[in-house]
């Protein structure tokens, strides 16, 4: 099954890291992408640009900046036997033990369903 690990973050937040948290979260890093290719769980990764450079197109028009203040730093897109596995995975990430930082779990649907 395949679940996308989202990164949410929280601009503040990452700016008010020191140098050694940032190296901390750089090796975390790291170390899942080490994991997760190992174990032919990661399929791919990417992360995103400042939140301030995004634009959004809905009904109201267009404006900058990210939808209704989420900020999403970037994904992991993994395909693995359970959604607990993918919790395993996103405990991992040093993402989860950083106060105003996060990693959504969703599963990504197919069009055979997804088990969720």
């Amino acid at each position: 099954m395949k679940y996308l690990l989202i990164l949410q973050a929280d601009v503040e937040v990452l700016d008010e890291l020191t140098e050694a948290d940032r190296a901390s979260v750089r090796t975390g890093h790291e170390e899942f992408r080490r994991i997760t290719e190992e174990a032919g769980e990661l399929i791919g990764r990417e992360a995103l640009a400042d939140p301030s450079t995004s634009t959004v197109v809905c009904r109201g028009g267009i404006r900058s900046g990210p939808f209704q203040g989420t900020s999403i730093g970037g994904y992991y897109l993994v395909d693995v036997e359970s959604k607990a596995r993918a919790i395993e995975l996103a405990d991992l990430l040093p993402d989860t033990r950083i106060d105003g930082l996060a990693v959504e779990v969703r599963p990504v649907m197919l069009s055979a369903g997804a088990d969720y």
